[in-house]
């Protein structure tokens, strides 16, 4: 597991370089793919959007912020993900302001899933490589002490509900997901990961 981890760690990019990966591919018609196609190209510009919003309008809040300065060990977020994914762009904003709120207690790597699929391999979701996947490494040990994702359990329960009641996830599911995400604010993600890094302390 150290192995994979080191060689995401060596590929992986801050939340900023990740945000100008993503822009610059953008202007080449591009995302992240593995293989390029209009429609990840026209998620990833969908995804540029929400996050460049996120990033103003996020807030994570007050008795959480509290917590996180609060954290006892120090950590390090490696983040499998791509710039086309739905979740992702809901939910790395968060990660990223819960990091700056830790006062450096942890720090953000994100990194590729399809560049990174042995990694991605020991996180499977019902055996899918669904993400935004979030792993959580003791800086102390090095080792992973805990992972999270791909949505927090409010979302789950939309998607799962949805599939089960209409058989399939379309543009419709896709839309009630976001709008979701819109009324949620962040807040079961962030209140989910406390609970998981309190757990862990």
């Amino acid at each position: 597991m150290k192995t994979v981890v080191a060689q995401a760690l060596f590929k992986s990019y801050s939340y900023l370089e990740y945000r100008k990966l993503m822009a610059d591919l953008l202007k080449e018609g591009k995302s992240t793919a593995v293989e390029q196609t209009e429609e990840r190209t026209h998620y990833g510009e969908l995804n540029e959007t929400r996050m460049h919003r996120l990033d103003k309008t996020m807030k994570i809040t007050e008795g959480n912020s509290a917590k996180l300065k609060a954290l006892n060990k120090n950590y390090l977020w490696l983040v499998l993900t791509e710039s086309w994914c739905g979740d992702a762009a809901q939910i790395l904003p968060i990660f990223n302001k819960m990091v700056l709120e830790s006062n450096q207690k942890i720090e953000l790597k994100l990194a590729l899933r399809d560049e990174n699929t042995a990694l991605m391999d020991h996180f499977l979701t019902n055996k899918t490589r669904a993400i935004p996947k979030l792993i959580i490494i003791d800086k102390a040990t090095g080792s992973v002490v805990g992972d999270w994702g791909p949505r927090p359990q409010g979302a789950i329960d939309l998607i799962e509900n949805y599939k089960e009641k209409f058989g399939l996830i379309d543009e419709t599911a896709k839309t009630e997901l976001q709008l979701w995400y819109l009324h949620d604010k962040g807040v079961s993600t962030q209140n989910e990961i406390i609970q998981l890094l309190q757990h862990l302390e």
